[in-house]
C-alpha cells in the first residue's frame, strides 16, 4: 500500500474551504501533517495569494556561501541527484537539494518545466522554508522531520498549486538534519513512484556519510537477511573502541527497534548478545565474513564488522611484507594499485602501461581519454603509486560533480574571512593539498572557461593564490587529467581553451573500451578475487565465461564490477558463479544484442541426424556451443535458433559446464 497516496483535488478544495472558513478540517480529507502545516503557515502570516509579494532569492555571493557551508552535503548528494534525475527525465520534473534552512543549493530539471518553476523561485538560491513559503514539501519536511508529499492545492500559497512535490530530510550519522532532497513536478503528470525514488536516494546519501569520519571507530553493517549486508538497505551502526554507541543510520535503528535517543544510552554488549571482540577481532580475515548475531530483543541479524585502522600484525605475510589478504575490488578508490597490476594479458593495455611508465618522474602531464567506466581514475592512481611521488598524496577532484560556484574554492582554496560563511581557518584547496604528490582532475572537459584561465596560470607559474588572499604558495605536483570527451573537438568547438589543452596534453593515453580488450576473463577473475573473503575461491561457469566474452559491455569495467558484485552477493555459499547468479538486466541486455535468426537447416540436421559414431549428447553440446558462438553470446537468439526456450538453454549450458 502506498504510504503517500495523492488526495483528490476535490477533497483538497473541500479541506481548504473548511480550514479557511471554519478553522478546522474534517478527518480524511487531507493528511494530518498538511493541516498542521496550514496552521503553522497561518500563524507565521504567510499570505495565501502572493502574486504581488516579492519572492525571496539569495544573491550569487550568498548562494556561494550557503554552498560552502553545505560542502559535505553537496559532495555526497550530487552524484545521487544526477542518477535520480536520469530515472525521471522527461516527466516535467525537477530534482532539488536544499540545506537545513530550506535554501535550494542545486537542481536538475527538464527544460520544458524550468520556466514555470523559475516564476516561483524553485531554483538554486530560492528560499523554501515553511515560515516564508508556507506549506511546501521542502519546508514542511524540515519541520516534520519526515518524508512528505505535498500535492497541488495542499500547498498553502496559491501560485504553487501547479506543483506536486515529494521530499525527504537527509540526516547525518548522528541524527542531525543536513538538508532535504526533493522532486517537484507538474501535478497533472505526477508519477506515483516518485516518493519511493526520493527515499531510496536519501538512503544512499545517508549511507555514504558513514564512509568517512570514523577512522578510529568500529563500524557494524547488518541486516536480518544476509544477502542485504553490503547493500543500501543494510543497517549501519558505529561504536567506539570500548564499545560505546556513537552513530547509526535509520535502517539500523529500525532493526534495533529503538530511536536514536534510546540507542545513545547503549553500548555494543547491551545491544547484542556477543562481545565486541567476537565481531571485530578476527585475525587473517579481511574483509571479515558475514556472521550471525542476536540483538537484545532476540532478533537474529547477519553482520560484518569493519575497522579503518587495521592491526597489520594480523595480516598474512608474503615475502616478508604485509599484504592485503583479499585484493580490493578493481576500481576501489582506497586501494593502492601499481601499473603492473593492470597488466592482465591485453596487448593494447600493455603498450599503454609501457608508455605511462616512461613518463613517470619527468614532470610530463598526462591526459586520459576514454568512455565512462573504463578505469581512468584507477589508471591514474596506478601511475601515482608506481612513481617516485607515491609517498605523497593522491588528490582527486571531479570537475563535473561540483556546481560552478564551488569549483573555484574547492580547487584554489580560500583565506579566512574570504566571504561570509567561510570556514574560520580558511581552506587550502585541492592544488595545495596535492603538493608533493599527484593532482587528478577528472572530467576536465567540464571545467568552466572562467576557471580554465586560472588553472593555466597555476600550471605555468607553479604557484597558487587562494580566494581572498594575496600570498602566493609554491606547489609541486604531478598532473593527470581525465575525460570521456574528445578534447580536440572540445577545443575546436570553443568549449575548452587551446593553450590549456596543450599544457595538459603532454602524453595522451586513450583507454580502450572493455569490449575491445582481450583480457576480459582475467579482469573478471581479478574483480571476483577482490569481492570474496580471504581463503575462498570462486570460479565462473563456462556459460558465464561465454557470456562475458561475447557481451558488448556498454558500461565497461564499472558495469562488470557491478554485475560481479551482485553475482557474488547471490552466490551464498556456492563456489561457482553460474548464469542464475547474474542480474536480470544484464541478461536482458545480452539477449538484445543481436537480431533473432531462424533455426538454420544445418543446425537442425546436426541435432536430428548426428554423424555415425557421435552420441546425441555430444551432438547437443556442439550445437549449443556453435549457436551461442555464432549469435555472439545473444542467448535469446541462440535459443530461437535451436528451437528451445531461453531458460532451457541456460539449464543446458550449466550442465555443459
Amino acid at each position: 500500500m502506498n504510504k503517500f497516496p495523492l488526495v483528490s483535488l476535490v477533497k483538497i478544495k473541500r479541506a481548504r474551504n473548511f480550514f479557511f472558513n471554519q478553522g478546522a478540517v474534517p478527518p480524511g480529507l487531507v493528511p494530518e501533517f498538511i493541516v498542521r502545516s496550514w496552521q503553522r503557515s497561518l500563524i507565521n502570516g504567510v499570505p495565501v495569494d502572493d502574486e504581488s509579494r516579492e519572492i525571496p532569492l539569495l544573491t550569487g555571493r550568498e548562494l556561494t556561501c550557503a554552498k560552502e557551508e553545505s560542502r559535505d552535503l553537496l559532495n555526497h548528494s550530487l552524484p545521487v541527484m544526477e542518477n535520480l534525475y536520469e530515472q525521471i527525465i522527461h516527466t516535467s520534473s525537477k530534482v532539488l537539494l536544499a540545506d537545513a534552512s530550506g535554501v535550494v543549493l542545486h537542481s536538475y530539471g527538464d527544460p520544458d518545466f524550468l520556466g514555470r518553476t523559475r516564476k516561483v523561485s524553485l531554483l538554486p538560491g530560492g528560499i523554501w522554508s515553511e515560515g516564508i513559503r508556507g506549506t511546501n514539501a521542502i519546508g514542511t519536511s524540515l519541520v516534520e522531520q519526515e518524508p512528505v508529499v505535498v500535492h497541488s492545492a495542499e500547498h498553502f500559497i496559491a501560485s504553487n498549486h501547479f506543483l506536486t512535490c515529494s521530499a525527504s530530510p537527509i540526516f547525518d550519522p548522528f541524527g542531525r538534519i543536513m538538508g532535504v532532497l526533493d522532486v517537484s513536478g507538474d501535478g497533472r503528470v505526477h508519477q506515483p513512484h516518485t516518493m519511493a525514488l526520493v527515499r531510496i536516494s536519501v538512503q544512499q546519501i545517508e549511507n555514504q556519510m558513514f564512509s568517512c569520519g570514523f577512522e578510529h571507530d568500529l563500524v557494524l553493517h547488518f541486516h536480518v537477511r544476509p544477502e542485504f549486508v553490503g547493500t543500501m538497505y543494510e543497517g549501519i551502526a558505529v561504536f567506539s573502541q570500548d564499545g560505546k554507541f556513537l552513530a547509526a543510520n535509520r535502517n539500523a535503528l529500525q532493526h534495533l527497534e529503538m530511536d536514536r535517543y534510546q540507542a545513545e544510552s547503549h553500548c555494543f554488549s547491551s545491544l547484542f548478545n556477543s562481545p565486541l571482540a567476537a565481531i571485530f577481532d578476527q585475525p587473517g580475515q579481511f574483509p571479515r565474513p558475514v556472521q550471525q548475531l542476536r540483538t537484545c530483543t532476540g532478533i537474529t541479524i547477519y553482520c560484518r564488522g569493519k575497522t579503518r585502522l587495521i592491526n597489520t600484525s594480523k595480516i598474512p605475510l608474503v615475502m616478508g611484507k604485509p599484504v592485503s589478504a583479499s585484493p580490493a575490488p578493481l576500481g576501489d578508490a582506497e586501494r593502492k594499485p601499481l601499473l603492473e597490476e593492470l597488466e592482465l594479458g591485453d596487448l593494447g593495455m600493455q603498450k599503454l602501461i609501457a608508455r605511462a611508465r616512461k613518463v613517470l618522474g619527468h614532470d610530463i602531464p598526462v591526459l586520459l581519454e576514454g568512455e565512462s567506466g573504463t578505469g581512468k581514475e584507477l589508471f591514474a592512481r596506478a601511475m601515482h603509486y608506481s612513481s617516485s611521488r607515491r609517498g605523497g598524496p593522491f588528490v582527486a577532484l571531479n570537475c563535473a560533480a561540483l556546481p560552478e560556484g564551488l569549483i573555484e574554492s574547492e580547487l584554489f582554496g580560500y583565506q579566512e574571512g574570504a566571504f561570509t560563511g567561510a570556514k574560520r581557518k580558511g581552506y587550502s584547496g585541492k592544488i595545495r593539498q596535492a603538493d608533493g604528490g599527484t593532482l587528478f582532475l577528472d572530467e576536465i572537459g567540464d571545467m568552466p572557461l572562467l576557471f580554465q584561465a586560472r588553472l593555466l596560470r597555476v600550471l605555468q607559474e607553479r604557484s597558487v593564490s587562494p580566494l581572498g588572499g594575496a600570498e602566493l604558495y609554491q606547489v609541486d605536483f604531478a598532473l593527470i587529467c581525465a575525460t570521456n570527451r574528445r578534447m580536440r573537438q572540445e577545443v575546436e568547438a570553443g568549449r575548452f581553451r587551446e593553450d590549456l589543452y596543450y599544457r595538459l596534453n603532454g602524453l595522451l593515453i586513450t583507454l580502450p573500451r572493455l569490449r575491445q580488450r582481450m583480457d576480459r576473463l582475467e579482469l573478471a577473475r581479478t574483480i571476483i578475487a577482490g569481492l570474496v573473503p580471504f581463503g575462498r575461491t570462486v570460479t565462473m561457469s563456462k556459460g558465464v565465461m561465454t557470456l562475458f566474452e561475447n557481451h558488448p559491455w556498454p558500461g565497461n569495467i564499472r558495469q562488470m564490477h557491478s554485475v560481479l558484485r551482485t553475482a557474488v552477493a547471490l552466490l551464498g555459499y556456492d563456489s561457482e558463479i553460474t548464469v542464475d547468479h547474474l542480474p536480470e538486466d544484464f541478461m536482458e541486455q545480452s539477449s538484445l544484442q543481436a537480431d533473432a535468426s531462424p533455426l538454420r537447416e544445418p543446425d537442425a540436421q546436426r541435432l536430428l541426424s548426428p554423424p555415425q559414431g557421435t552420441s546425441l549428447e555430444n551432438m547437443e553440446k556442439n550445437a549449443i556451443r556453435d549457436a551461442v558462438r555464432e549469435c555472439r553470446g545473444n542467448m535469446a537468439a541462440a535459443a530461437r535458433r535451436l528451437g528451445i526456450s531461453r531458460n532451457t538453454l541456460y539449464r543446458k549450458m550449466q550442465a555443459l559446464s
